[in-house]
């Protein structure tokens, strides 16, 4: 998985605003944690929050299911946003070495905001990296429901992305028996296959697994990730000011938003 040039971002931006209606957006990301038998001599490093031991597959997803980039390996006891932050992808985004477009304005809009990836709660707020507003700032305001509905819509991709890899590859649904060495060369290796059957469009469909109800936890986000630069906040206000605009709303989203 070769690291996207300039352009490639920019089709990735583009599919992710004409499917999921999220502009500026490169992608979504999350972990996996990949259970397997306890390796001996490891003590708790793999041992995770479900009790069980595991190592992370934390992949960033285009609009179309597929795998940009994945780091494997971490140990299971490690947050999510603890693997981004080690991993060569969060690297190369801290110190600006990802080839990610220049900020542009959005869609029938003069306000200008940069590329972002998409995220959960468990990964910091960033300029580049926009995860929905905590629980306690949605009571009686709709508009930061809105925009949590359309994040989570968006970033659901990496969701259905590794439900997709499980479903069509059975061995995630049973405990691995492999060293800890194997088991990255063999998660890795499922990735690289995932995205070639992918390219193959008789395998699966865009929107295949696409869900417009309401994701799980939308409205009770409790906001942990580390701390949160100011101009990350302006630049999801800016976002969500987009989405509640006439020319930023899609139809549905007030009714799914709200209940």
């Amino acid at each position: 998985m070769p690291q996207p040039t300039e352009e490639q971002w920019k089709r990735v931006e583009e599919k992710f605003w004409q499917i999921w209606n999220y502009p500026n957006c490169i992608g979504a990301l999350d972990g996996k944690h990949c259970v397997f038998e306890k390796p001996p001599k490891t003590g708790s490093m793999y041992f995770n929050y479900k009790k069980e031991f595991s190592i992370v597959l934390l992949a960033l997803v285009d609009a179309d299911y597929k795998f940009i980039s994945v780091d494997i390996g971490a140990y299971g006891r490690n947050s999510d946003g603890g693997v981004f932050k080690s991993s060569s992808l969060g690297q190369a985004l801290a110190n600006g070495s990802l080839n990610i477009p220049p900020p542009k304005p959005l869609p029938h809009s003069d306000v200008i905001v940069p590329h972002v990836i998409i995220c959960d709660e468990a990964f910091p707020l960033t300029p580049n990296t926009m995860r929905p507003f905590p629980g306690k700032s949605l009571e009686n305001n709709r508009d930061n429901k809105v925009y949590n509905y359309r994040h989570c819509r968006a970033r659901r991709v990496v969701e259905n992305a590794f439900g997709i890899l499980s479903k069509k590859f059975q061995i995630y649904n049973r405990k691995f028996n492999f060293k800890p060495e194997h088991m990255d060369i063999v998660v890795m290796a499922t990735t690289v296959l995932h995205n070639f059957l992918r390219n193959d469009n008789c395998h699966w469909q865009p929107g295949e697994l696409e869900d417009t109800t309401p994701t799980r936890g939308l409205n009770n986000f409790t906001g942990v990730g580390g701390n949160n630069p100011r101009e990350a906040y302006n630049i999801r206000e800016n976002f969500k000011q987009f989405f509640v605009s006439d020319y930023g709303s899609v139809p549905w989203q007030w009714e799914k938003a709200c209940t």
